[in-house]
């Protein structure tokens, strides 16, 4: 765990120098210095008052930098093409078992021929078109602004049936790297 930097970083970002922090929170320069430098670890209390200091969260402070936001830019992201009938899906970001993506459905395109179940949980929104989604015996056409959801473990299949391409934006919760 690297909380030096990170204190560090918030301190230079907020342009407070150690003598300040060390005069707003009662700890000593050579403290905060070794601390910075990860030559000494703080106790919670400790970092408690450094956290209310820098006016961050505590739990902050302890995220590893593969837990701090994650930026995907618009030319970093991938793109496939489903089942070639005119769906285009666009990864737009993922965290854990959480996957966001944004589905290009061309008129008359589908998620497949057939319905198609696997684990996890979607949500959809519609963003713009019309599409027919379908589970079990339920059926429903949804247009612009319309969101649903559902168990993904039970078959289902969207087709788009207006007149101009459907676009939906996706969350994807699974435990499983098997979806869409």
């Amino acid at each position: 765990m690297d909380i030096g930097s990170a204190v560090r970083s918030i301190r230079k970002k907020r342009n407070i120098t150690i003598a300040e922090m060390s005069e707003g929170t009662g700890l000593s320069k050579g403290f905060i210095s070794n601390m910075e430098n990860n030559h000494t670890s703080p106790s919670l209390h400790t970092l408690q008052m450094i956290a209310e200091f820098l006016h961050v969260p505590l739990p902050y402070l302890l995220l590893e930098n593969h837990q701090k936001i994650r930026v995907l830019r618009e030319h970093e992201r991938q793109q496939t093409i489903h089942n070639n009938q005119g769906v285009k899906v666009e990864h737009l970001t993922y965290k854990g078992g959480l996957r966001m993506q944004r589905v290009d459905m061309a008129p008359g395109a589908s998620t497949g021929k057939e319905p198609h179940a696997h684990a996890g949980e979607e949500c959809h929104v519609v963003l713009q078109g019309t599409v027919l989604a379908e589970q079990g015996e339920d059926s429903v056409i949804l247009e612009d602004g319309d969101s649903f959801s559902w168990n993904a473990s039970v078959p289902h299949y969207v087709k788009n049936i207006g007149d101009t391409n459907a676009i939906l934006l996706i969350s994807i919760y699974s435990d499983e790297n098997d979806i869409l």
